[in-house]
């Protein structure tokens, strides 16, 4: 599957209040994929938001992703992304089928990377590549991990971690498929400076 473009990740704290407003106009300047984040344990408003966060994604046609839980990730029938954390992919792969999206977190090893290829991931993802908000205390990452996943792997490479519009282009230059942004899209004002960063950042990607 040949993904590119921006991917979106939910912030629930972020977006109280106004979550399916910004995600539809973040939807509206262009979406790749969307990932729904939230480490509540509320099990039943998780199940509502990503079911009004599906109807818009296939409104827009785009792809929702759920962070680790390949379980609301079923019963939705779209994709997921999974950490280190999480276990291995195959189950994840075996329950989700051969079509739908998988992700993986690789931080910064390329051998995390080709394991998680091995196990059946749709795409890798590195970072974080500059300070982030959202995980403060992740690692860093180089940025010449994009040329090297590039060169040994072939799927699409995601890049995460504090990723604006004013940072993303040297990621882009070094082959980054997927731009992974949180406070960079969604830490915005109005819905229309959403919408408005949606479509710069698919600028950058040429989109």
């Amino acid at each position: 599957m040949k993904l590119r473009g921006l991917y979106a990740i939910t912030d629930s704290q972020l977006l109280a209040g106004k979550l399916l407003d910004y995600v539809e106009a973040a939807l509206d300047g262009g979406l790749t994929l969307l990932q729904y984040r939230d480490k509540s344990n509320d099990q039943s408003l998780r199940l509502r938001e990503a079911e009004a966060l599906k109807q818009l994604c296939e409104r827009y046609k785009a792809h929702l992703i759920i962070n680790d839980d390949a379980e609301l990730a079923a019963r939705l029938e779209v994709g997921v992304h999974l950490g280190q954390t999480d276990g291995p992919l195959t189950p994840a792969r075996s329950l989700l089928g051969p079509k739908a999206i998988i992700g993986s977190t690789c931080h910064a090893q390329i051998e995390l990377a080709e394991q998680a290829a091995k196990e059946g991931a749709t795409y890798v993802a590195f970072g974080r590549f500059f300070s982030s908000s959202t995980k403060p205390g992740a690692a860093p990452a180089a940025q010449d991990v994009i040329s090297q996943a590039h060169a040994r792997l072939n799927l699409p490479i995601c890049v995460i971690g504090g990723i604006t519009l004013d940072n993303a282009g040297p990621l882009v230059e070094r082959g980054a498929d997927l731009l992974a942004v949180v406070h960079g899209l969604f830490g915005a004002e109005s819905t229309r400076q959403v919408t408005q960063r949606a479509r710069a950042f698919n600028t950058l990607l040429s989109i």
